[in-house]
Order: structure tokens, then C-alpha cells, then sequence
């Protein structure tokens, strides 16, 4: 394989992290100083800023023709996102969960990977789906910002405060150093998923590995690279409801307006694999769902964490030997069914029963 390729990886990594960190900064100031609340902020600016080099990666493979490594890019990053991103930052610190994500925004990411299924069951992903996917985020989005435009002027201040806006800066300083951190930020990540998306194709051919692994793989978990480093950063600085915020939104991003926007530019919009139908977007699916349970009870445990950690691994693996026809392939799908399969469902029991209890003292303690 060409060291270039290797070069192309790691620059296009870089510009999409640093990228996606300049565009949050410009655009979570320019939020604060519109009176965007800053939970608001965590599941829509940031959430957005830190999906942008799926965005960037997605657009440019629909450009390119690479239809396979935008869908996998996006599923992939799905699944990283609450099994990596989230278990990492767990791990580092139990992460908190807001109510509002348990009654709103959890349920939406678990609707809208089912509505991803339901698309994709004709094998594509056409004009009409983006639209559909597009108006889903516009919805969303401006639901959230009409609820924001109700905090109260302590909210305000808060937000402020923790943007670092200086209420003393001039509007001229204000309206031209934001809008320039997003344009140079939007810069970095074009150019460097235009690298990314180059790498990953020569590499995805030098090992005779499809695209749509390559996507669901190595490009899925370095543009999920920006929600890790957020995540896990927001966990140690005690702000461990946003880890939980930013990874939620961020999914809901990557389907509504990553796939969204991608279907609609693509020509042809994008084709779903059988692999992707039948595996893939159903794992994605069943993370999702796997959220309810744990999170329910407003805390995510360090030993959930790792918890989410061994099945990230496990997918993972699993994509390694079957797209590989390794000969420990069989051997390895039979302790997945007899061994990780039947403790993963123990665990679930456990928690669901957890939360179930946790809701009735709730409701007996209303009640008196």
C-alpha cells in the first residue's frame, strides 16, 4: 500500500478535528448572542459542529460517486458515538442525563434510525428520502430554538459566561471574528474530508475491503473523533450532561441532515446495501435502543461504560472477520450468540428493572 495513502488518513483527520473545533467555537458565540439557551446550544450548534466532518465526508463521497462510504460513514459514526464516544467519557467520569433527553431527544434518535431502515428497505436512499431526512432536522431544530427563546436573563448570562462572549465587545468585533472562525472552519473540513475521503479509498482497495466497511470502520471513527474529544473533555470538566447532549444530537444530525443532504445531491441518491439492511443500520438501531434503559435512571456508570466499550469491540471485530473470511469467522459468532449475546440480554433486564423501580418510587413519592 502507498505511504501516501497513510498521509492522506492522518491530514484529513487533523483538518476535520481542528476544523469542527474553530466552526463550534464561531458558531456557538454566534448562538449565545442570538439568546440560544446553551442546552440548545449542546444539541444543535455543537451537536451540528461536531457532525460537520460527517457532513464534510458524506458530501464529498456523494460527490465523488463513493455512495457506500457516505451511508457507512454515518452508521458507523452511530454506533461509535453512544459505544465509544459515550463509554470512553463514562469511563473518565459517570456521565449525568437529562431528563429532556430521556423524554425527548433519545426517543427521537431511536425513531428517526428506525425511519433510516424503513427508507433504505428499497435498497436506496432517493431525492425524496433527503427531503424528507431535511425537513426532519429543520423541525427539530427550530423546535428547540423557539423552547430556547423562553430562558430566563440568569440563563443568558450563564451562557455568556461560559462562551466567553465579553458584553463590552463591539458588535463590528462580534459579526466579524464568529462568522470568521466558521468560515475558516468550514475551509479545514472540506479540504480535509476531500484527504480523508482519498486515503480511505486507495486503502479500502489495497486491502480488498469495501468502502462501506471502510466508512462504517476507520472514516467512521475519525469523524467521530470531534464528539470524542468533546465528550470525553466535558465529562472531566463536571459539564457531564453535555458529553450525553452532544453524542444524542450529534446522531440525530448524522441521519436528518448528513443523510439528508447526501441523498438529495447524490445522483441516484444513495444505494443501501444489503449488508448495511440486514446488519449494520439494525445495530444502529439496537444501540439506540439500548439507551433508554441506562440512561433512564439519569446516571451512566463507569461500568457501563465499559460496557459499551466490549460491544464497540465486538462489532468491530465481527466486521473484521466477516469481511475477511478469517477462519476463526465461525468460532467467533458462536461466542457472540452463546457467550456476549445472552449477558448483554441479562443486562438489559437488569437496568430496564432498575428503571421500572425507579419510576414507581418517583410516582409514589408524587402521590404523597
Amino acid at each position: 500500500m502507498d505511504f501516501s495513502a497513510i498521509l492522506l488518513l492522518v491530514g484529513g483527520f487533523v483538518l476535520l478535528v481542528f476544523g469542527a473545533e474553530v466552526l463550534v467555537r464561531g458558531a456557538s458565540r454566534l448562538a449565545v448572542m442570538f439568546g440560544i439557551s446553551p442546552l440548545v446550544i449542546g444539541l444543535t450548534v455543537v451537536s451540528f459542529g461536531t457532525s460537520s466532518p460527517e457532513i464534510a465526508v458524506s458530501v464529498q463521497s456523494s460527490f465523488a460517486g463513493q455512495a457506500d462510504l457516505a451511508l457507512g460513514n454515518v452508521v458507523g459514526s452511530n454506533i461509535a458515538n453512544i459505544l465509544l464516544v459515550l463509554g470512553a467519557s463514562a469511563i473518565a467520569a459517570p456521565l449525568t442525563v437529562s431528563i429532556q433527553l430521556v423524554r425527548l431527544d433519545v426517543p427521537l434518535m431511536i425513531g428517526v434510525s428506525i425511519l433510516l431502515l424503513l427508507l433504505g428497505l428499497d435498497g436506496n436512499l432517493s431525492l425524496i428520502d433527503g427531503v424528507v431526512l431535511f425537513l426532519g432536522v429543520v423541525g427539530y431544530t427550530s423546535f428547540l430554538v423557539i423552547q430556547s427563546r423562553k430562558q430566563s436573563k440568569a440563563e443568558q448570562e450563564a451562557a455568556n459566561e461560559e462562551y466567553g462572549i465579553d458584553e463590552q465587545e463591539s458588535a463590528m468585533q462580534r459579526w466579524l471574528i464568529n462568522p470568521g472562525f466558521i468560515v475558516i472552519g468550514l475551509v479545514m473540513l472540506v479540504f480535509g474530508s476531500d484527504l480523508l475521503v482519498d486515503g480511505a479509498i486507495i486503502i479500502a482497495k489495497a486491502f480488498g475491503v469495501s468502502e462501506f466497511v471502510i466508512g462504517l470502520t476507520i472514516v467512521a471513527v475519525g469523524t467521530s473523533l470531534p464528539e470524542l474529544a468533546t465528550s470525553v473533555v466535558a465529562s472531566l470538566r463536571g459539564e457531564r450532561d453535555i458529553a450525553v447532549g452532544n453524542a444524542v444530537g450529534s446522531n440525530l444530525f448524522n441521519i436528518l441532515l448528513v443523510l439528508g443532504v447526501s441523498s438529495i445531491i447524490a445522483p441516484g441518491g444513495l444505494t443501501v446495501t444489503d449488508a448495511a439492511i440486514h446488519f449494520d443500520i439494525p445495530i444502529m438501531i439496537g444501540v439506540a435502543l439500548l439507551c433508554m434503559p441506562i440512561f433512564f435512571n439519569g446516571i451512566v456508570a463507569r461500568w457501563e461504560g465499559l460496557f459499551f466499550l466490549v460491544l464497540y469491540a465486538s462489532y468491530v471485530m465481527e466486521l473484521y472477520f466477516s469481511t475477511t473470511s478469517h477462519p476463526l469467522f465461525p468460532l467467533y459468532n458462536e461466542f457472540l450468540m452463546k457467550g456476549l449475546l445472552p449477558v448483554t440480554t441479562l443486562l438489559l433486564i437488569f437496568v430496564t428493572v432498575r428503571a421500572l423501580r425507579l419510576m414507581r418510587q418517583k410516582a409514589s413519592q408524587k402521590s404523597t
